[in-house]
């Protein structure tokens, strides 16, 4: 049976698919640019997923930035706000159920 995260994650997953266009670039690199989407994200009401994922930039897959020659992808699984057993994005801003292959612009290792 699923829980009220599998649901929601499930939920995300389809209006990604069905082509929800979410702002991947720029990426949350510099502090300046952390606390602007930090306080863009605080001003949208916790229930407004679309508006949520738009803003964070999520993706269904993993982020390679196109400079970068070497492995690193930015996923959730390898963000410092990814819970593991919960498949659950912690950043307070999102606190979202989330598949360790997504993405967003705050990735943080």
């Amino acid at each position: 049976m699923k829980d009220a995260d599998d649901i929601l994650r499930s939920k995300l997953q389809q209006l990604l698919k069905d082509g929800l266009k979410t702002e991947v670039e720029p990426r949350a690199y510099t502090s300046e640019m952390v606390t602007q989407l930090v306080s863009r994200l605080q001003a949208i009401p916790p229930d407004h997923y679309a508006d949520k994922l738009t803003a964070a930039g999520v993706t269904l897959t993993p982020y390679a930035p196109p400079e970068d020659d070497d492995d690193l992808k930015q996923s959730c699984e390898t963000c410092m706000y990814f819970v593991i057993h919960r498949q659950f994005c912690d950043l307070p801003e999102l606190h979202l159920p989330v598949e360790k292959d997504w993405s967003c612009r705050l990735w943080r290792i």
